[in-house]
């Protein structure tokens, strides 16, 4: 683990350096701060590179409003590609990673050891920075495939991502929310651009993402192939979102991706979180510098679900306690009373 740590310290050094922004700092200058996202086709990671810009502040560079960086001061933040939301809590409590965005559902499930995590160790030093932006169930498949609801997933090959990711979490409830199991199903394990690829060389018949629409890796596919987004509604929706709160009925709107209708499905919240152990000072200025005026305008142009991300909603959905240094910076802020 620290060999790890001390790579990517060395790495994100001679980054710095190469800029020519900091040729006289030295590394007690700087602190290092990883973000753990999802995988690089879909919405974790990219949207973890805009908020790891808007954080950091390498020393030397110019200051705030005068075309420099707005962030922490001597902080570097880096988005880490990961197999998703389980895999950013275990690495948050063990720490690996300083901080990682998570679903709700996944992140509250393992902070209370219940749900899915039930006979788990609680992650009781889990907590929470902000919530981000909804995230929707995408079940993705192509005409003629046969697939039109999740009944019809039954006998099919479908990809649930990989274990450890919330989308392996989520696709097990629907399938069972909708009277199935995985062994009604031949289940694989890929994500991304592989489940992507697999999908157009008839290797699967369908698969599962969790992401904010819309996501890069759907985009492409849509403008390829004659993709459809199966809708996870009815019943099996009523009774998902009944039996768990975390879960919402909501839509993808029509043209989100290329020749695909209105779907309606269910969506969970993106949160981003941190260890209790985490410094309260840094923690409180990691989070005024992601609701800073100039963090706004990174998010706005940085990526398409950047908009959604408002200080407004920075509590909305909430199960994980707080962060103290993310708490006293939403006290000052007012969304605290």
């Amino acid at each position: 683990m620290k060999l790890l740590k001390n790579a990517a310290k060395a790495v994100a050094v001679a980054a710095v350096l190469a800029s020519g922004f900091a040729t006289t700092a030295s590394a007690q200058d700087l602190k290092f701060f990883t973000i753990g996202t999802g995988g690089t086709a879909y919405t974790y990671y990219p949207v973890g590179g805009v908020i790891a810009n808007a954080i950091s502040k390498p020393p030397g560079s110019r200051e705030c409003g005068k075309g420099g960086s707005c962030g922490v001061d001597g902080l570097i933040a880096s988005a880490v590609s990961s197999r998703g939301s389980g895999d950013n809590v275990n690495a948050i409590i063990s720490g690996l990673r300083d901080s990682g965005f998570a679903q709700s559902d996944v992140a509250y499930w393992a902070y209370t050891g219940t749900g899915t995590m039930e006979g788990k160790e609680p992650a009781k030093d889990l907590r929470t920075i902000a919530a981000l932006f909804e995230e929707h169930i995408h079940l993705v498949s192509l005409k003629g495939r046969g697939v039109n609801s999740v009944a019809d997933l039954k006998g099919k090959r479908v990809s649930l991502d990989e274990p450890g990711s919330g989308t392996y979490v989520d696709a097990k409830l629907i399938l069972e929310a909708n009277g199935l199991s995985t062994d009604d199903v031949t289940a694989e394990a890929l994500k991304g651009n592989a489940a992507a690829e697999a999908l157009r060389n008839g290797k699967i018949d369908a698969y599962f993402v969790v992401a904010g629409y819309p996501t890069g890796s759907l985009v492409e596919l849509a403008s390829a192939t004659d993709m459809t987004l199966v809708p996870i509604d009815g019943e099996g929706a009523k009774a998902l979102t009944d039996k768990y709160g975390f879960f919402a009925q909501s839509e993808i709107p029509a043209g989100t991706y290329e020749g695909v209708d209105a779907t309606m499905t269910v969506a969970v919240g993106a949160q981003w979180y941190t260890n209790a152990k985490q410094d309260e000072k840094l923690i409180y200025n990691i989070t005024k510098a992601l609701w800073n005026d100039e963090s706004r305008k990174l998010l706005d142009v940085g990526h398409a679900k950047g908009k959604a991300i408002t200080l407004e909603s920075a509590l909305a959905g909430v199960g994980v306690p707080l962060h103290p240094g993310a708490e006293a910076f939403y006290k000052e802020a007012g969304l605290i009373k």
